[in-house]
């Protein structure tokens, strides 16, 4: 067997192989709502053999929403589709998992196909945006409420509250976003917190807000059940979240019962130049796995069978997270398989296709 078709056992769950659909937004929901399209969508990569299916970035609040289309989980009412989709990527041999999230100053937006720009806090489909200082992604857009204590409560609050709604719809992964520039990742850049209080200034006191949702959400969530937090192990400038603070925090978060650091990078300084090539960021998870012992998962351009099967077999993350190589193909799993030479279970109705 292939490494990338090994099993992983992390506590009570044990994933069919090392292949998770990274959260990827559809911006496909009417308040916060999943529809046909999610199940579709989401159950077409469980039939699909991948191990781990994690849902787009799903916001703990209404204002926590990049647009107005986005997945929720802030109310009751949503459980019951998210329910049936995770009953469905369980009978096919996946784990369910979805990532909560809040886009703190990235909020407020149209959706991507439509330009994707900031929706004025009066205008239809707006709202107001908040983040760890009143300093706006993009000069031209309209600057985020730095929040108050009362308001990094609420946060915290939603993040449980949210938590708790996810076990009722049966996922056993979650994934805390705190990358991409949404609003855990704004408390953790120096460039977006500008805070002179206890969350912000020194690497303490800039990783205090993650560390204390952490524990909100481990008050409800079952001790057996996975949590993963994804970041951006790098800004790529100068000055900015680097390389060495996120094995800090690795470290840290390790210690604090974190089962899995999924490491992406960037998206919180505009007009970064990133060196978009085939892998790009798997060293960052190698550093973070080798430097701290906690598992990784590797994420960015990664759209090869051996290229993927390489990064585990060479003990360069423990997961391998994929995006766009899913839309383009959401059979990858059995496709790989097969070109690696590994015999895995079809679904009896796709049998009749099995490459011979």
């Amino acid at each position: 067997m292939s490494t990338l078709f090994s099993p992983l056992q992390i506590k009570n769950i044990q994933f069919k192989n090392r292949i998770v659909v990274s959260p990827m937004c559809e911006y496909s929901s009417v308040d916060g709502f999943a529809n046909d399209w999610h199940l579709v969508h989401l159950g077409s990569f469980a039939t699909g053999g991948a191990g781990l299916i994690i849902t787009e970035a799903t916001a703990v609040s209404p204002e926590g929403r990049i647009t107005f289309a986005d997945l929720g989980l802030y109310k009751d009412e949503h459980i019951e589709k998210l329910k049936q989709i995770t009953d469905f990527i369980k009978a096919q041999g996946a784990v369910p998992g979805t990532q909560l999230a809040h886009a703190g100053r990235k909020a407020s937006h149209e959706q991507p196909w439509v330009g994707g720009k900031q929706i004025p806090s009066t205008g239809p489909n707006g709202w107001k945006s908040v983040s760890s200082s009143d300093i706006p992604f993009i000069d031209t857009e309209e600057a985020p409420l730095a929040l108050d204590k009362a308001g990094i409560e609420k946060v915290k609050a939603d993040f449980k509250a949210a938590a708790v709604r996810a076990i009722a719809a049966g996922f056993q992964v979650i994934e805390l976003h705190g990358a991409h520039g949404y609003l855990i990742n704004q408390f953790l850049s120096p460039f977006s917190n500008k805070r002179t209080d206890e969350y912000g200034g020194s690497f303490e006191n800039r990783i205090r807000l993650l560390l204390e949702i952490i524990d909100e959400v481990k008050q409800v969530w079952p001790a057996e059940n996975l949590l993963f937090v994804r970041i951006s192990a790098t800004e790529w400038v100068d000055g900015g979240w680097t390389t060495d603070d996120s094995v800090a925090l690795a470290n840290i978060l390790k210690e604090q019962g974190v089962d899995l650091i999924d490491c992406s990078t960037g998206g919180n300084i505009p007009n970064v130049k990133i060196p978009l090539t085939p892998g790009y960021q798997v060293e960052f998870a190698a550093k973070i796995k080798k430097e701290s012992s906690i598992l990784t998962g590797a994420v960015g351009l990664i759209t090869k069978a051996q290229q993927a099967n390489d990064i585990i077999k060479n003990e360069q993350a423990d997961l391998v997270f994929f995006a766009r190589e899913m839309l383009r193909d959401p059979h990858f799993a059995l496709r790989a398989a097969h070109e690696l030479g590994d015999d895995v279970k079809w679904p009896v109705q796709y049998e009749r296709a099995k490459w011979s």
